[in-house]
């Protein structure tokens, strides 16, 4: 479980970084820079983040996403244990109207003036004043919030707006069957002891995946849980 220890401190040291980097993942100022014909971090870091989940799919949402580090302590003091396992699609009907709005708002400001991947910031940090605070702890407040609604890691099913590029750029993937990070299933050695669904943060039904032989899913963010869970040893990394 030492790479369970590891993957955990480091979103959770991504979540301590989350008031110099919450600007870099912002919905809004994507918008407001592109008013202004700039393109700012925030679109930089969602193309990158669609570009590398081409490869290593959800990776970022296991192991680097500060929200995770909000969300697993949560998880592993058993505050929030009630997943819901159904419509997560919902976050699909924000995020798209968000994408048709960041495209024509680029539209109408006239054409692209430049790159300014620091916007707002004050010398790269994001939060440098009150009233970037206020919306720092509200935003903390409904990551943290929407655990106790919806059950465990409920903010990253529900009202994610980066995990649909990734969710994207997985599907393409699974269209093309190129080589890229995934996980592999030995059936067989699977005695459906079920640990690997009661350690999944995403609460995939991770033993009925084992039992079909394709461990696809556009929930599993790689996070290697059921991997390390499992006594068996029947699911491993894969390239």
């Amino acid at each position: 479980m030492i790479r369970q220890k590891i993957r955990k401190s480091i979103t959770f040291i991504s979540f301590l970084l989350y008031p110099i980097t919450m600007f870099y993942f912002s919905p809004y100022l994507i918008i407001d820079a592109a008013s202004k014909g700039l393109v700012s971090g925030s679109f930089i870091i969602f193309v990158t983040l669609f570009l590398s989940s081409l490869l290593v799919g959800r990776f970022f949402c296991g192991w680097l996403c500060p929200g995770a580090g909000m969300q697993n302590p949560l998880i592993d003091m058993k505050v929030v244990t009630k997943p819901i396992k159904k419509g997560a699609w919902i976050k699909f009907l924000f995020w798209a109207p968000w994408i048709v709005l960041i495209v024509f708002v680029f539209i109408i400001s006239g054409r692209l003036k430049g790159i300014d991947f620091f916007y707002s910031t004050h010398n790269g940090i994001s939060i440098s004043d009150p009233l970037a605070y206020i919306i720092y702890y509200a935003v903390i407040t409904i990551i943290i919030g929407l655990n106790f609604i919806f059950g465990k890691r409920g903010f990253c099913k529900y009202l994610c707006w980066i995990s649909p590029f990734m969710i994207i750029g997985r599907k393409i993937r699974n269209i093309f069957n190129y080589p890229s990070l995934r996980l592999k299933v030995n059936s067989t050695l699977c005695n459906q002891c079920r640990k690997c669904n009661d350690s999944c943060p995403m609460s995939i039904d991770v033993c009925d995946l084992v039992q079909k032989g394709n461990m696809e899913h556009y929930e599993c963010t790689l996070c290697g849980s059921c991997v390390d869970t499992c006594p068996q040893k029947a699911i491993k990394f894969g390239f």
